[in-house]
Order: structure tokens, then sequence, then C-alpha cells
């Protein structure tokens, strides 16, 4: 079995990557859901920072070779984990 880091969010045979073409295709045929391939991208990394996934590990897992990108696209994101993160924080000191 691979390991979370090298399995990829839509494999295919042998955990080939899927064209996300194929995905879109698939996702057309439930127009409820008002998705596409990438906003399944980015609501999984989205929830791995609700997790308390570091950008490090969802870096990693989206596959960027650069942190930078996974900052620069999910700058909301971490904004918002980082207010969490304060709060707890405080949370913890007045306790």
């Amino acid at each position: 079995m691979k390991t979370a880091s090298k399995q990829k969010i839509f494999p295919y045979k042998g955990n080939e990557l899927l064209q996300k073409d194929y995905i879109n295709k698939i996702l057309r045929k439930y127009p409820q859901f008002e998705i596409t391939a990438h906003g399944l991208r980015h609501t999984h990394a989205s929830l791995l920072f609700e997790s308390g996934a570091t950008i490090k590990k969802v870096q990693k897992r989206l596959g960027h070779k650069d942190i930078q990108t996974t900052m620069n696209v999910y700058t909301h994101v971490t904004k918002d984990a980082e207010k969490d993160t304060a709060n707890s924080f405080e949370k913890y000191m007045n306790s």
C-alpha cells in the first residue's frame, strides 16, 4: 500500500493520475453538486487545514514543489487556521 503522501486524490489503476477532464465529465452527471475537480481539490486542502494539518503537510499532499504556491492559493484558509490557533492558545492561557 502506498503512503498517504504518495496516494493520489483521484487515482486510477496503479495510482496513476486521472485527467481532470475525466473527473469533470463524471461530475457533470451530478449537476446538483456544481463542483469541478479543482473545486474538490480545494475542498480537500481546506479540510486538511481544518483538521490541523500544517502548511508543509498540505504542500506535500497537493504536490506543490514550492510552499509559496500552497500559501498563495490557500491564504484565506491559512489565515483562518492562524486565527483558530491564536484563539485556542488564548483559551488555553485563560484556563
